[in-house]
């Protein structure tokens, strides 16, 4: 029977100076941008090796890359759920409910990953349904019949680093990233071009890497989790065959609506390069260009994002009304101050960023990078909104609270955001950036409604702590 053994001794303490929460925020949230930032880079050198073997292997690859990252976001919300299970439990020093969280958290991402077996093994169809080429569907099932088995340690991963960011070790999140893009580097040339003796496996290398890759960085936090006293000590692998029903709920229940509101802005996303195609290939050009600045500079609200979840979740989970407070105005201080540098950066050289991801010698150039220039001004407001509403979720969420920003997230994506990019784009003629400028205001809107959640909530914790 699981007692709650050293509960007092593992609790955090309370430091409410608002030098500590600023402090704290930084060491736990700088770890969790820069392991956003390197998991990035792994996909942008997987696809540097892989278009050196040629256009149809690179659309292949980045058509398996979508399939199984649509299946690994979704999958990451249950992942993401363990967090504030988590770190409320510790902030109430209930070593139980940590175990039980831990082990519920990894039960449910391994059934999930069960489910979709047969979305696995019918990848090809569904490409072919989606209407993509014949020969490069076939590719990239190859790879995907390969990479699937990769998708299940990245879930145990996201698990395992909901404990190590709520004790304030986030610090080993980065290093394993950084380790395990060195080796995805270094095996991918090694295996997918073929050198030092290796004979070039292609595809089939790449799918092999990002497996092993995968693998070994559940495994490195593994061994981190189980040699160190402070968190070996929750015995997560002691009778990990028991269930615990509400805790499995509970992580379902709280991680479906993440996993829903997470899906619907990363396809909202994909259905704003789908009508920029249509305009012309220019434009998906300039627009690829202008997303991919805006998706580095994402990173950053999305790390502290996650460190918004466990501070609040620990904060709660003491009962400590102040340093709750504290400690949302902290990560929304951050998170706006670092958002109005990059705006302004973003401003102040379009030209300069775009010329980054382009051939400026090529013919087409100057015409990408005059369409480009305004999108990236646009990207630079994009940080403030689209960094307010990810930050005001993981806010939300470390007061367990899914399901209503789910439907305030889903409103605001789609019925706002697409329908004004869809109007702005075609009937009012604004093309393009009319795409950028109807996101941006459905963005907005999901902020606005977000953090009002978050308000309303924080005055019931007033009310509550005064009773």
């Amino acid at each position: 029977m699981d007692t709650p053994i050293d509960a007092r001794r593992l609790a955090p303490t309370k430091d409410n100076r608002w030098s500590a929460h600023f402090r704290a925020t930084l060491a736990l949230g700088i770890p969790l941008i820069g392991a956003q930032l390197a998991q990035l880079g792994i996909h942008t050198t997987d696809v540097m090796i892989i278009g050196r073997l040629g256009a149809e292997q690179l659309a292949a690859m980045v058509l398996s890359a979508q399939f199984l990252f649509t299946i690994l976001i979704f999958g990451s919300g249950f992942a993401i759920a363990v967090i504030p299970l988590v770190a409320q439990a510790y902030g109430r020093g209930d070593v139980v409910s940590v175990r039980r969280s831990l082990r519920m958290g990894l039960w449910v991402v391994i059934g999930f990953w069960i489910i979709m077996q047969p979305a696995f093994f019918n990848a090809e169809q569904i490409l072919l349904f989606a209407q993509q080429k014949p020969e490069v569907a076939k590719l990239a099932h190859g790879y995907i019949m390969i990479g699937q088995f990769g998708v299940l340690p990245a879930l145990l991963f996201n698990v395992m680093r909901s404990l190590v960011s709520a004790i304030g070790k986030a610090g080993i999140i980065l290093n394993v990233t950084i380790a395990t893009l060195v080796m995805n580097a270094i095996f991918a040339y090694i295996l997918v071009l073929g050198h030092f003796g290796f004979p070039a496996m292609g595809l089939e290398g790449a799918a092999i890497v990002s497996v092993a890759v995968q693998t070994a960085g559940f495994l490195f936090i593994l061994a981190f989790v189980q040699r160190r006293e402070e968190t070996r000590r929750y015995e997560i692998f002691v009778r990990f065959w028991k269930p615990d029903w509400h805790a499995l709920l509970e992580v379902i229940r709280l991680g479906f609506p993440i996993s829903v509101t997470i899906l619907a802005e990363v396809s909202l996303f994909t259905v704003a390069s789908l009508l920029m195609g249509y305009i012309g290939t220019i434009e998906l050009a300039a627009h690829g260009i202008a997303l991919q600045w805006a998706s580095i500079a994402f990173m950053i609200p999305l790390g502290l994002s996650q460190a918004a979840t466990v501070r609040v979740g620990v904060a709660h989970g003491q009962g400590d009304y102040q340093g709750l407070v504290r400690a949302s105005i902290t990560v929304l201080v951050l998170a706006c101050a670092i958002s109005a540098v990059g705006s302004v950066l973003f401003a102040s050289m379009p030209q300069f960023l775009g010329s980054w991801f382009l051939d400026v010698n090529s013919p087409e150039a100057p015409e990408v990078l005059a369409y480009a220039g305004p999108l990236i001004v646009v990207a630079g407001l994009f940080q403030l909104v689209d960094g307010l509403q990810v930050i005001a979720n993981g806010l939300l969420r470390g007061l367990k609270d899914a399901r209503v920003p789910m439907i305030m997230a889903l409103i605001a994506y789609w019925p706002i955001g697409f329908f004004l990019a869809w109007a702005f784009a075609f009937p009012l003629g604004f093309g393009g950036i009319g795409i950028w400028f109807g996101f941006l205001v459905g963005l907005a809107a999901a902020a606005v409604m977000l953090c009002a959640r978050f308000y309303l909530l924080l005055r019931r914790e007033a009310e509550l702590a005064h009773a």
